[in-house]
């Protein structure tokens, strides 16, 4: 299935065939999202909260955790690997994109993204609940799909050889290191042989993905070969996922760093390049 969806193509599905919503918004700067979903989200959607589903014995943020606790924490939202899913967020495209990465990499076969998230659905409908769901709990059979993502090693063999590209999702100034890292004892800068492709540059000012047409130039324009599978990296995992949605809307695949900056610029073993 395409991986995004639009508020009219959302709305039609919804009326065909039973569909599970995922509000799964979360911020940087600790905007209060479950605040937002509690006072607007689509009729039926539940709140994903990304910090609960990570790995909490990681002490790195968002770490995927195992599947059998993923699979429980999908189920006791009302999830199941067969559901048609879709997830949105209450602001322009950021963290949804993560969580259709999760739940694609731990089994679900119908995940898509609502481009525009909740202010597309409300500038086409404006129907919208508060309060909170109570979804009857399910059964999400998880099973990780390690062909998804890299780790520290596997990063560090593709940056040796350079035969496998990596993007860097994070803006100009934090891969230049001009900017300090939001997260205490991290180092600033980049991996030595990264590219900087900023997820910002693949999202319009309405908070959409941009058309195929577009990203195919962003891509292109970053270096990237039409027959490379790259690596994406940021932060923490989180933006990364967009590059990886965008690459999938073009046909193509990539594997996600979930360590990404937050392990690679903390540690002392890792080269790091400014500039």
């Amino acid at each position: 299935m395409p991986p995004l969806i639009d508020a009219a193509e959302l709305r039609e599905l919804m009326a065909a065939q039973p569909v599970k919503l995922l509000d799964a918004g979360w911020r940087l700067d600790g905007t209060d999202t479950k605040g937002q979903y509690r006072a607007a989200h689509i009729p039926g959607a539940v709140f994903l909260d990304l910090e609960a589903v990570s790995d909490p014995a990681s002490p790195l943020p968002h770490t995927l955790a195992d599947a059998e606790a993923f699979g429980q924490a999908m189920g006791a939202l009302g999830l199941s690997e067969a559901d048609t899913i879709v997830v949105y967020e209450a602001g322009p495209m950021f963290s949804a994109p993560r969580a259709w990465w999760m739940l694609r990499t731990f089994g679900a076969r119908d995940v898509r993204v609502l481009n525009g998230g909740l202010p597309a659905w409300g500038e086409a409908w404006g129907e919208t609940v508060s309060g909170d769901a109570t979804p009857a709990p399910a059964r999400f059979n998880a099973r990780l799909d390690t062909d998804a993502l890299v780790g520290l090693e596997d990063v560090r063999t593709a940056l040796r050889s350079g035969d496998t590209p990596v993007l860097d999702a994070r803006g100009p100034a934090r891969f230049r290191g001009d900017s300090p890292e939001p997260r205490p004892g991290v180092r600033p800068g980049h991996m030595p042989g990264a590219v900087n492709l900023p997820y910002a540059d693949l999202v319009d000012s309405q908070g959409r993905l941009r058309p195929a047409a577009e990203l195919e130039a962003r891509f292109r324009a970053s270096g990237l070969d039409a027959a490379a599978v790259p690596v994406t990296t940021c932060g923490s995992g989180v933006t990364a996922a967009i590059l990886v949605l965008a690459l999938t809307v073009l046909g193509r695949s990539a594997r996600l760093y979930d360590g990404s900056w937050a392990e690679w610029g903390s540690r002392t073993d890792t080269p790091v390049q400014t500039g």
